[in-house]
């Protein structure tokens, strides 16, 4: 039952990032694999779009652990939502909530606001601007980027690849212009 528990509860930081750190070398060196969830998306295309796209034609099968790893990560993200939930509040600060307040936002109670994440807005203005416009702008970023914050940040950072350095700096500063520029303003029109 204890081991249950430590489950259910937030781990700290420096057991955490370690563990995330520690899958590069293991992946590496048990079969030359590199961390990445976004070309899963590019196997799974390839696996079932029967079109002649020729960025599509090539051997997806010898990625297909990736898809098993994605298929692991979907599972673990159910089975933790489901059955090991934290029964604690979120701990988000309080000037924090203050500030997502003034925009609306008060439903603290998971790690997405339900006041913008829910099926209800879906169909809404609110709803397209975040589901289908953000969704296709990180899809695009990833493409343009060439992988996502993990790969880049967790496998190529640890290759020491400068165009992982550049693009993790990239996602940094996007995200700090998206939070403190562009949130404000699209929850102010979203409302």
């Amino acid at each position: 039952m204890e081991i249950l528990e430590l489950i259910k509860k937030p781990w700290p930081w420096y057991v955490a990032g370690p563990l995330i750190g520690l899958t590069v070398p293991i992946l590496l060196l048990l079969g030359n694999k590199s961390f990445g969830i976004s070309s899963s998306l590019k196997h799974i295309c390839a696996a079932v779009i029967p079109a002649n796209i020729s960025f599509f034609k090539y051997d997806w099968k010898k990625e297909s652990w990736n898809l098993f790893f994605v298929a692991g990560i979907t599972i673990g993200g159910f089975l933790a939502n489901f059955f090991l939930a934290n029964p604690n509040a979120i701990v988000i600060s309080e000037s924090t909530q203050n500030t997502l307040s003034a925009f609306g936002i008060t439903d603290f109670s998971g790690l997405m606001p339900m006041d913008i994440f829910s099926t209800v807005n879906i169909f809404s203005a609110k709803g397209f601007i975040f589901f289908v416009l953000g969704g296709f702008l990180v899809g695009f970023g990833t493409r343009y980027a060439g992988g996502c914050t993990s790969g880049h940040a967790i496998m190529g950072l640890s290759n020491l690849q400068w165009p992982s350095l550049v693009a993790t700096i990239s996602f940094m500063i996007g995200g700090f212009a998206c939070t403190h520029l562009l949130l404000p303003f699209l929850l102010k029109l979203a409302q």
